[in-house]
């Protein structure tokens, strides 16, 4: 092939004539890129209308690689139209890293298009709009596909440019033996999060909390060496990988209810009260429509306090969501106080009684 290519040359280009064939091959390369530009966002266009996603990932994907190889074929031409006339030797080392440009060219499509499948996993929803793939492990997976197309096209690279591959690997295995004890850190960190996206103690948008570390608030970003966790005072915390593996971790968005536990006295002059009050304290939980009745259900007298006679209520709500969560706990309190009043009884509050030894004319406790 590159003996017909040099025929080619030596029939057609003469001293006079390469500049204008390098001219024209220039112009071709930009014709074509932009023409290429304008086919491929007609297309796009087009593939938007319909429901297949996975076209439209392709083309998003090859756009830019594609105007790289077009240039950089236009390129090769052109130096080969040079090399020829001016056979200057410095060109011989022009032609390995041709070989280079393609690979580079290809390893970044092969990223780009790992990048929109991602999109596209992420995105995808399930009859109830729920998104159908775990963003936590389409990323993970997607991370690792990357890291291997890339590890990939540079030991391609190297291999095109003269190395020895078996060599290559053979001063990794040492260097990653030194590096190891280097990087210990680095590599537990690694390895935490690499844990953290195969069991799933937590992924993002979870609140999480931890009382080992004092650690608590929305996590945002799950990478190979932190985790980025957003605070309730909206501070961003970063929590490195290896921690969570030594630490005891809540998840609480998981949560199936939430629970109401609550402890309230009545006076002691209210005694006669008490059983009726509970009863009906009971009553209204099993009929409110915010309490889950398949949980436990107590309302029942619980202890002779100091200053009051105490009762406690012990139920869950259907809803796990912390605002909504108060508003229905709210409620159920002001619905208790309302009952307590409406036979006649108050909620008690610490009290001392006084009494006078008229005798003595002294205090008595």
């Amino acid at each position: 092939m590159n003996e017909l290519w040099d025929n080619i040359l030596s029939w057609t280009i003469t001293k006079d004539t390469w500049i204008v064939y390098v001219f024209f091959i220039v112009l071709a390369t930009l014709s074509a890129n932009l023409l290429q530009k304008r086919f491929l966002k007609k297309l796009h266009l087009r593939l938007l209308q319909t429901n297949n996603p996975w076209d439209d990932a392709f083309l998003l994907a090859a756009q830019k690689p594609l105007g790289w190889l077009i240039w950089l074929l236009g390129l090769i031409l052109a130096i080969d139209i040079v090399q020829y006339e001016s056979k200057t030797p410095v060109f011989e080392f022009i032609e390995p890293m041709q070989y280079v440009g393609v690979i580079i060219i290809l390893t970044v499509f092969l990223l780009r298009l790992i990048r929109q499948v991602e999109s596209v996993f992420k995105t995808t929803e399930d009859e109830t709009g729920k998104n159908k793939y775990e963003s936590a492990t389409v990323e993970a997976v997607s991370k690792l596909l990357r890291a291997s197309a890339m590890i990939t096209g540079a030991l391609v690279a190297l291999q095109t440019l003269g190395f020895s591959i078996s060599g290559v690997l053979a001063f990794g295995g040492i260097g990653g033996v030194a590096i190891g004890f280097a990087a210990k850190d680095l590599l537990a960190n690694f390895f935490g999060g690499l844990i953290i996206y195969l069991d799933r103690p937590f992924t993002i948008g979870d609140w999480i909390r931890s009382e080992d570390r004092n650690i608590e608030g929305t996590v945002e970003h799950i990478g190979w060496r932190l985790t980025t966790i957003r605070t309730f005072d909206k501070r961003p915390l970063y929590v490195p990988n290896s921690i969570f593996s030594s630490i005891t971790v809540e998840n609480p968005s998981r949560m199936l209810n939430r629970r109401i536990y609550e402890t309230i006295g009545v006076r002691y002059d209210d005694s006669n009260k008490i059983s009726v009050i509970i009863d009906e304290v009971r009553q209204m939980l099993e009929q409110h429509i915010e309490i889950d009745h398949q949980q436990t259900l107590i309302v029942n007298f619980n202890q002779f306090a100091p200053s009051s006679l105490d009762f406690f209520i012990y139920t869950f709500t259907k809803t796990t969501e912390w605002v909504r969560f108060h508003q229905i706990k709210q409620d159920v309190l002001l619905k208790t106080l309302a009952i307590i009043e409406s036979h006649g009884a108050e909620v008690a509050f610490p009290t001392s009684t006084v009494h006078l030894d008229t005798n003595n004319a002294e205090p008595v406790l």
